[in-house]
């Protein structure tokens, strides 16, 4: 399944977060990908809500490389825009947060850090930047779960 959509402000993208959280399964992996601005923290806020996390607790990993939300599951945020190699990421346990992600949700931003790592059960979505406040938005799954879940985020 690929979906291609529009979001035409920053609150059009947070919603669509929300409406994927609501209803996404654990065990799911969400690869985001694209330019910084792009729109992919933004995503992930909205996300997090919809699993039951306060927009104000969520914030770039950059730093930090993971962090970790209590909502209806756990939620592991990982920002990868700061490793050099899939290596060094070994070094710093990113496997075991592959591991734990099975019973909550792992976001990986800049996943295409790591893409070779994650199931093709994955659901990836693809920011580009259009416009001072436009996005354009390519989520892609294998899984027909999510492809069910993200037609129906769309579509609302």
């Amino acid at each position: 399944m690929k979906q291609s959509l529009i979001s035409s402000s920053p609150t059009r993208t947070y919603a669509l977060g929300k409406r994927i959280g609501a209803d996404i399964p654990a065990g799911t992996v969400i690869a985001l990908i694209g330019d910084l601005g792009g729109g992919k923290t933004l995503f992930t806020r909205g996300l997090a809500d919809g699993l039951g996390v306060p927009e104000k607790v969520v914030n770039s990993p950059t730093f930090v490389l993971v962090n970790e939300y209590k909502g209806r599951m756990p939620i592991f945020h990982m920002d990868l825009y700061r490793l050099s190699s899939v290596a060094e990421g070994m070094e710093i346990g990113l496997m075991d947060y592959l591991r734990r992600g099975k019973s909550g949700i792992i976001v990986v931003e800049w996943a295409e850090k790591l893409e070779h790592l994650l199931s093709p059960d994955w659901l990836e979505i693809h920011f580009e930047v259009t416009g001072p406040r436009q996005r354009r938005l390519i989520l892609a799954t294998e899984n027909k779960e999510l492809g069910k879940i993200v037609r129906e985020a769309v579509k609302a």
